[in-house]
């Protein structure tokens, strides 16, 4: 893998708007939408180097657009499912996902990830932004 090669950063987005309870459960789109948006302009907190993200969403969910910085993947089943396919994909290349979910966890390091839990995107701000 080329070592200008960008660190791949995998957000599994109902884990992520999960793990603060400001009511993202009633607008489960809107709540995807506003992660996007803080990812796209606050990239990943404490990195300086170049990152690709992707948010995965799932379920109702689904069909949140990507915006430059930002690719959003939707899941056709399981979002779980789908990051692991998307680590195994990149075989060789450096890998983050940011999910505090064990069992993904555990299947997405067995394939040579790295993990983070949520806090490291959530940010201060996510909360102070929903509606």
């Amino acid at each position: 893998m080329d070592e200008d090669t960008p660190l791949l950063v995998i957000v599994d987005g109902a884990n992520v708007v999960g793990s603060v309870p400001d009511g993202w459960w009633r607008d489960r789109k809107g709540a995807a939408e506003r992660l996007r948006d803080r990812l796209a302009s606050d990239g990943l907190p404490g990195r300086t180097d170049p990152v690709e993200l992707v948010l995965v969403v799932e379920g109702a969910a689904r069909g949140v657009a990507s915006v430059p910085g930002v690719r959003v993947d939707s899941a056709p089943g399981s979002g779980d499912d789908r990051m692991v396919e998307l680590v195994a994909e990149a075989a060789g290349r450096p890998c983050l996902v940011v999910t505090a979910d064990r069992e993904l966890r555990r299947r997405v390091t067995e394939l040579g990830a790295e993990v983070t839990g949520p806090r490291s995107v959530r940010g201060r701000h996510l909360r102070d932004t929903a509606p």
